[in-house]
């Protein structure tokens, strides 16, 4: 099959994306350190069969024990995020306790350079500094949960090679949608992960950009033992303010900025995605996006929901994306329909 790419200005003709190659090389899950006392997703456990004896029932085998392998990971990296987002809010209220008590003094009137009010500037900049660290941990951990997430997907694609193998039994092949199913619904529980993470490394990351700088300002107010108020790049690069359009006010055009085909496993679309994006923000600023999941509403009721569940995990990474590129969470809207036009899993972006 060939890959039609088209990339359009705003206004024009939607960007069209299909994928091209098949993932061969598995990833192996990546396990981090798990606290005591967190709570994780639910994942449901890899289910068991009896052996057949035949080369199938063998691959059967192998991989519910990657895929167990794998579920334990998830919840262990669930575990470590809920840990790390945890200690983010404990520093960042720390952070904006301290901060308020020295503007605070500012703001009632202190001599230069007071060394009681230094000394909590340089507590609040240790403070800012452990965000950072959290920061870090974050986004190793968003690439140890990027990994399970391709391993996943090599797991689906080896389970539904397996049913083509000759010499299976009934016996092989129930075993293998059972664990399809299950492969699926992990595919659900790494993805949700990812986007918690990926939102949670966009909101950390945009509040210690600004907040580096506003302590940048408060220390010239503490050496000069007056208020300054807030740094003059976050009013520099402020949006022009104007009234907020409704998530998903952007489908009622009927016309996407970028439609991105899943026709294929690894669908390369990120560059032309950012393309896309970057020229509607050169012409709106304020700008914001709705990603939506199209599914196709063919088949049985069972095969629909799947490709609903489909639709909804590629709307997500495509989220993640746009994220991970450096837009705000509030300008990313997320949702998921059905089309009986369409023949495979796409994802649409429109412009709000």
């Amino acid at each position: 099959m060939k890959k039609h790419v088209w990339l359009a200005a705003v206004a024009a003709a939607p960007l069209m994306l299909g994928g091209c190659e098949f993932f061969n090389n598995a990833l192996a899950p990546s396990v981090s350190g798990a606290p005591i006392g967190a709570d994780v997703h639910n994942t449901a456990s890899v289910p068991t069969g009896q052996p057949t004896g035949t080369l199938v029932g063998t691959r059967v085998i192998e991989i519910r024990s990657d895929l167990s392998r794998l579920q334990q990971a998830v919840q262990q990296q669930t575990l470590k995020h809920q840990e790390l987002r945890g200690s983010a809010e404990r520093n960042a209220a720390g952070y904006q306790t301290t901060v308020g008590a020295i503007q605070g003094k500012l703001q009632m009137g202190t001599t230069p350079g007071n060394p009681m009010v230094t000394s909590a500037w340089q507590q609040a900049q240790n403070q800012l500094d452990q965000i950072g660290s959290d920061l870090d941990q974050m986004n190793r951990l968003q690439n140890d949960v990027a990994n399970n997430a391709a391993f996943s997907s090599y797991l689906l694609d080896s389970i539904r090679a397996s049913y083509t193998v000759s010499g299976a039994v009934d016996e092989d092949h129930r075993q293998l949608r059972a664990l399809e199913d299950q492969t699926n619904q992990t595919t659900v529980s790494i993805d949700r992960l990812l986007n918690q993470l990926s939102e949670d490394v966009s909101r950390q990351t945009n509040f210690l950009a600004n907040e580096r700088s506003n302590l940048t300002t408060l220390a010239a107010g503490v050496n000069n033992g007056q208020v300054y108020g807030t740094t003059l790049a976050a009013r520099s690069y402020a949006p022009p303010a104007q009234p907020a359009l409704p998530p998903m006010a952007g489908m009622s055009t009927g016309r996407p900025l970028v439609v991105i085909r899943f026709d294929r496993a690894n669908v390369n679309y990120e560059q032309a995605l950012y393309q896309a994006t970057s020229k509607a923000l050169e012409l709106r600023p304020n700008a914001a996006f709705d990603v939506v999941g199209v599914a196709p509403a063919m088949g049985q009721p069972a095969q629909v929901a799947l490709n609903s569940d489909i639709a909804r995990t590629n709307a997500n990474k495509v989220s993640r994306s746009l994220l991970n590129m450096g837009l705000p969470p509030d300008r990313v809207g997320i949702a998921q329909v059905t089309d009986p036009n369409a023949q495979v899993n796409e994802v649409h972006v429109y412009v709000r």
